[in-house]
Parts: structure tokens; C-alpha cells; sequence
């Protein structure tokens, strides 16, 4: 007689605006085919997994349960922390630090005491002083807990690029790296449009100019705020991009994702969680690519990395 084997339990924790549009991108994408959502608030989770579980005969297999019972996450292959403080119109993503990272230091004990094998993706803003905070408060290694970082980032470069000179996105090969947040930067130095460095592109076309580049990097770096100034918060894009994450774990794929990591002498960065090309598989980030910068992108990533620590310093971390 043959067993049935279960599909791996995905857990998101926080049924906010980005916890439950994160659960319903993941079943909608087929990325996950158990979704737990946990929320304290029993009534907002239980309404928010019966309101996409009452979708599930039009995605592929599937099923999701909200509970708010810790218990619900024991267990589980992949958990997405995206429990916290909303962040408010004019507010920065590390504003909202210091009430997080106490939340921290009370849940992911919690959590990998009920789930002390899975990877975790820390979605929490500010995410790069949450990922180096949940790092402490676990006692996980670093490549089993990393945080979303600049994927959604990246996503909104590589629109904003493609969009003014007519590729596909997925044909503009280019990271945000640093915070995620008002000091990350384009690395313009290394990314290319199909197999055409980008920084040769003015001269082949007279697109992507300095001034357009400048423009693009604005836009990229303030796009959360208008967000959240329109409508109150950003969820549909940063689901997608966790979804991708997922999928690189879940599948194996060693996919490289600009996922914020704890660095360790790279190129001179240390004890700091920040963005980088970094390869993610079934055991988490485990390889952080070296990518070449210029002196200028170099003296960025250093002040990036600055701001974070000092902010995380401030916060006793």
C-alpha cells in the first residue's frame, strides 16, 4: 500500500495587508500547495484565509488555514515573518525599528521552537535591521534566515528601465543593492540589457541617459512612499517578489535574488545585513556573488551598510 505524501506547509506569519495578498499570490502561482497563516487577531486571520480559501477551486491545488494558534506553524518547510508595525505616509522603513525589533525578540523564539528546520524570510520592514535582529533572537544560521531585501526593488528597476526603451523586464538583467530603503543604489556598473552592457546603451541608442538613470534610481528609491501616500500600503508586488523567493526554495533552484544576508568581509562589509547578488536553494542564501562595482557604487554599499548597523547599534543590537 502506497503512502500519500503531504506537500511542504508554507507559514506566513502576520495577516496584515502583505501577509495575506503574500498567502493569496503563493496559491495563486501554484508555489505553494499548503499555506498556514497566523495572525493573534483570530478573527482577521480566520476571515482573511476563508476569504481566499473560498478562491481555491479557481488556482491550482491548494489549501490555506488561519489560525491563531502557534502551534499551526510546527513544523513547517518555509515560514514568511511579515508580522509588525504599518508603515505610515512620510515614514521611513527605519522609523518603524524600534517597535519591530521587540516584537522580534518575543516571536522568533516562539517560532523556531515549533519550526526549528525551516528557512526564514524575513519580510518585516525595516527588513535589513529585522533580518540582524531575528538572526540574534533565533540563534539560526545565517543562510536558514535571511530577509527579502531588495527584490521588490529590483523588480521596480527593471520595469522602470524596461518601460523607457521597450524591452521585457526580464531581459534587463540589473539589482538594486544596500538597504532596503532611502540608501540603496542601482548598480549600473554591472547590469546589461540582454547581453549589451546598460552603460553602453546611450551610446547605441541615445536612451538611458545620465540624467534618465538619475531620474530611474529616484523613482525606485521613493516608489513605497507614493504607494503608501495613494493607498495606504504596498502589497501586490512585494507578495510577488516573496513568491519568487519561495520558489527558489521550494524548488531547488539556486535562482540569484538581491536577498538581504548577514555579510561577512564582503568586499570589507561585516556584521551587517544588506542586499547583494545572493544564491538561494533549498537550504536558503547560501552564496553571496562578489559583484563587481565601481569606486563610486563601492563608497554607496559602504554608507548603506553604515546606516544600518548604526541604526541596529541605536537599538542595543
Amino acid at each position: 500500500m502506497s503512502e500519500t505524501l503531504s506537500p511542504p506547509t508554507v507559514a506566513v506569519v502576520g495577516a496584515g495587508s502583505v501577509g495575506a495578498t503574500t498567502a493569496y499570490a503563493m496559491l495563486v502561482r501554484g508555489a505553494a500547495r499548503r499555506v498556514v497563516l497566523y495572525d493573534i487577531n483570530a478573527p482577521k486571520v480566520t476571515a482573511e484565509a476563508a476569504d481566499i480559501a473560498h478562491g481555491v477551486s479557481f488556482m491550482p491545488t491548494g489549501e490555506i488555514v488561519g489560525s491563531d494558534d502557534i502551534q499551526s506553524v510546527r513544523g513547517a518547510r518555509v515560514v514568511i515573518v511579515t508580522a509588525g508595525a504599518k508603515q505610515q505616509p512620510g515614514q521611513s522603513r527605519l522609523d518603524l525599528a524600534s517597535s519591530t525589533v521587540g516584537l522580534m525578540r518575543e516571536l522568533m523564539p516562539r517560532l523556531v521552537e515549533v519550526a526549528p528546520d525551516a528557512v526564514y524570510v524575513m519580510v518585516t520592514n525595516p527588513v535589513d535591521v529585522v533580518t540582524y535582529a531575528a538572526l540574534r533572537f533565533s540563534g539560526l544560521p545565517p543562510h536558514q534566515l535571511f530577509g527579502s531585501g531588495t527584490v521588490l526593488d529590483t523588480s521596480r528597476l527593471r520595469y522602470e528601465v524596461a518601460r523607457r526603451i521597450g524591452v521585457a523586464p526580464r531581459n534587463v538583467h540589473a539589482y538594486i543593492a544596500g538597504e532596503h530603503g532611502d540608501s540603496e543604489f542601482p548598480v549600473w556598473s554591472s547590469a546589461f540589457v540582454g547581453a549589451v552592457p546598460l552603460l553602453d546603451w546611450e551610446k547605441q541608442t541615445g536612451q538611458l541617459t545620465q540624467r534618465e538613470r538619475d531620474e530611474i534610481a529616484e523613482l525606485v528609491v521613493n516608489a513605497a512612499y507614493r504607494i503608501i501616500e495613494g493607498k495606504g500600503a504596498t502589497n501586490f508586488a512585494v507578495a510577488l517578489a516573496v513568491t519568487r523567493i519561495l520558489e527558489s526554495v521550494l524548488r531547488d533552484e539556486r535562482s540569484v535574488l538581491p536577498v538581504t544576508t548577514l555579510l561577512d568581509d564582503y568586499l570589507g562589509i561585516s556584521d551587517v545585513c544588506l542586499s547583494v547578488p545572493t544564491v538561494v536553494e533549498a537550504r536558503g542564501a547560501v552564496q553571496r556573488l562578489v559583484v563587481p562595482l565601481s569606486d563610486g557604487e563601492l563608497e554607496l554599499l559602504r554608507a548603506s551598510a553604515d546606516s544600518i548597523r548604526a541604526t541596529a547599534r541605536r537599538l542595543g543590537l
